[in-house]
């Protein structure tokens, strides 16, 4: 007979109680219950309708990091909005500061009170200027290395990340990752696969970038340790322009395009996506927040205002039955 420890290399911890964060999938004999026991996803998650952005707009940057109660976004196309910014409060969305750069297709990073946004395009120029939020107003911070757009972000203001992206023309798709320290910017590990339009999030040390292009519907993820980069689990949808939220070993992606716009939704647990439930509506060129638990998605193409909540699926401690 085939045991446990043959399964998955592991023996069953022998624990008087039940542990705190256990991780999806774990196992362990509780000596006090005498209970076999495991953690496993209950549900699969699912989508609401939030407050509308008080402009219906595409290609807008978020605080990526920041919550669904207090989130904020902001830029995007048309033109008028290029410097809006609007914070959301968990019902609705109210007028922020105006950043000091106009621009779309940029790279965002941190919460409502302490954001950042980096590169974008405020044509003609790919920009490589930083600003910093602080609650209320935009203020400059240093300037990326090089002019990139269409990059992913993760992590906080004072320890944020960029990474691939697209830079100015004759450049083409970028592998390059920045770090941010509050500051200024420095070199980090490259990229395995160079691409743009993926989805990020994560911490400075512990970020996840997946999907993308080229080619037109990346599936590839990778995972970045603070200094390089390693494979992760391939999307069951590859697609670009895609928004994702949480952290490396709890993320979620949503919507994009596969050569039309998708509402389809995965979820990561570190290892691997496994699909849940889809948003209502389909969209690519969209923002995209929070945690797993509870992610936000707004605006995109077509030009819309409209927002989704996501409430992920909860882990559940349950008694496992043995034959």
């Amino acid at each position: 007979m085939t045991t446990y420890p043959q399964i998955k290399g592991l023996r069953v911890k022998y624990l008087s109680a039940d542990p705190s964060g256990a991780e999806t999938g774990q196992v362990w004999y509780n000596s006090s219950t005498g209970n076999l026991r495991v953690d496993g996803i209950a549900g699969a998650g699912s989508w609401a309708s939030g407050g509308n952005l008080g402009s219906g707009r595409q290609s807008l940057d978020s605080a990526v990091t920041s919550t669904q109660t207090a989130g904020l976004v902001f830029g995007g196309n048309p033109a008028p909005l290029r410097t809006a910014t609007e914070e959301y409060g968990g019902t609705s969305w109210t007028a922020g500061g105006a950043m000091s750069n106009a621009r779309y297709q940029g790279g965002g990073a941190g919460t409502q009170t302490a954001g950042l946004v980096f590169g974008g395009y405020s044509p003609p120029p790919v920009l490589t200027v930083t600003e910093e939020y602080d609650g209320s107003s935009w203020t400059g911070g240093g300037a990326l290395p090089a002019a990139k757009r269409m990059q992913a972000g993760a992590g906080t203001q004072t320890a944020g990340l960029g990474f691939a992206g697209y830079g100015n023309p004759g450049t083409g798709a970028q592998n390059t990752t920045e770090e941010y320290n509050g500051s200024s910017w420095t070199a980090g590990g490259n990229m395995s696969l160079a691409r743009f339009y993926l989805a990020g999030f994560g911490l400075q040390t512990a970020a996840l970038g997946t999907g993308g292009t080229p080619p037109a519907t990346l599936d590839v993820t990778e995972e970045y340790d603070g200094s390089s980069w390693t494979s992760g689990g391939a999307l069951n949808t590859g697609r670009n322009n895609l928004k994702g939220a949480g952290i490396q070993t709890a993320g979620v992606v949503f919507a994009g395009t596969t050569g039309s716009n998708t509402a389809a939704t995965e979820l990561y647990d570190g290892s691997s996506w496994a699909n849940t439930t889809s948003m209502a509506t389909a969209r690519k060129y969209l923002a995209g927040l929070g945690t797993q638990a509870a992610a936000l998605a707004t605006g995109g193409n077509p030009y819309t205002n409209a927002t989704e909540e996501f409430t992920g699926p909860v882990l559940v401690t349950k008694n496992l039955s043995v034959s």
